[in-house]
């Protein structure tokens, strides 16, 4: 009788879960179809303004000499054990000092990074790495291949090949999603943790209102096969130049707003024949991976956050505490757009200098 009983138990539970993981998925894919027609009519808008010069890119054939700024550090590529892929990477300062491994998201590359490079190298060996899929490291051609398993263990492969057995780790955008989780399930590799307007992996389920969702559309859009690539690539990688520039996603800060030179490092990176499959495979993944099973962060914590965001809604931030169990600081930086370490690289570089003196005490 007590088995039985506890059969009759077993199933509803598994009938729930079952219900929510159904409703889960069909409220992706329903909002991954309205995102489709709200972008097709983008698109649209697009074709009707510019007519013929819709469908007209070129490829950047070399690179912008601010690539090569010698200030920014050493370019250098490294092979990692378990898939074998190399990684480029911008190091600067030496190598026997503290490694500050810094990760950056979409759509970006190291590049990035280079207000940070200048800043810490007089303490750090700071490492601005192209994530796997983007700018000159190698880039599966598979969707699986960007799992988040595989992401993680490319940090912690990268950190290891490098010489080190931790880091403070630095993460914006998607690298700031990968920072969140390579500190929940790798916590002693992690001696300080860096966030720049990325949200805790949990943070989505906490904070879901109509606004953020239809902020977070191009996610969704994002899911669709193909036409997302098209869409970034239309007139002469419109949308790619209009996150950075436009008034409601891009830099806010007039003084530190790209030069024509920064602007065409980030196109040439992305338009190399197929170079934005792989960073799109980044979000046709995402949803595999949520809810989060893990939630703890045990490391300190320091989350710095524009509040000009136009993808991210500021009012996450005000769930993020209740995860960090360690020393945790918020600082938001009023009028920072999306780009917080572009936009206001003397704000953030100091309040990353106070966090780092502080928790070395």
């Amino acid at each position: 009788m007590a088995k039985l009983a506890s059969r009759f138990l077993v199933l509803p539970s598994r009938v729930a879960l079952a219900a929510a993981a159904a409703t889960y998925w069909i409220a992706v894919y329903t909002l991954t179809t309205l995102a489709g027609g709200l972008f097709l009519l983008r698109m649209a808008w697009v074709v009707i303004r510019r007519r013929g010069r819709a469908f007209e890119w070129r490829r950047r054939e070399r690179p912008p000499a601010c690539l090569s700024d010698p200030s920014l550090g050493v370019h250098c590529f490294v092979r990692v054990k378990d898939s074998g892929l190399r990684f480029h990477y911008v190091e600067a300062g030496e190598r026997n000092k503290h490694l500050m491994l810094l990760l950056h998201g979409f759509p970006e590359f190291w590049y990035s990074w280079r207000y940070q490079l200048r800043e810490f190298k007089s303490e750090y060996r700071v490492v601005a790495m192209d994530l796997r899929g983007y700018g000159d490291s190698d880039a599966p051609s598979s969707r699986i291949d960007y799992n988040l398993d595989y992401l993680l263990t490319d940090v912690k492969d990268v950190i290891e090949a490098l010489g080190h057995s931790s880091c403070i780790l630095m993460g914006h955008d998607w690298g700031g999603i990968l920072a969140w989780n390579f500190a929940i399930y790798n916590p002693e590799m992690v001696e300080r943790l860096i966030i720049l307007n990325a949200p805790h992996p949990n943070v989505f389920q906490d904070y879901l209102s109509p606004s953020q969702l239809l902020k977070s559309s191009y996610v969704f859009f994002f899911q669709l096969p193909k036409l997302p690539e098209l869409f970034m690539c239309m007139d002469d990688f419109k949308a790619l130049k209009s996150a950075y520039m436009s008034k409601q996603m891009g830099i806010q800060n007039k003084s530190s707003r790209l030069t024509e030179e920064e602007l065409e490092a980030y196109v040439y990176n992305f338009s190399k024949p197929g170079a934005l499959v792989a960073p799109l495979n980044y979000y046709r993944n995402i949803f595999s991976h949520l809810p989060a099973k893990c939630h703890d962060v045990m490391v300190p914590t320091l989350v710095i956050w524009g509040d000009k965001d136009g993808a991210l809604e500021v009012g996450m931030t005000a769930y993020m505490e209740q995860y960090v169990h360690n020393v945790f600081r918020l600082k938001v930086v009023t009028g920072a757009s999306h780009w917080v370490q572009q936009d206001q690289p003397d704000v953030v570089n100091k309040l990353i200098w106070t966090f780092l003196k502080e928790s070395n005490k």
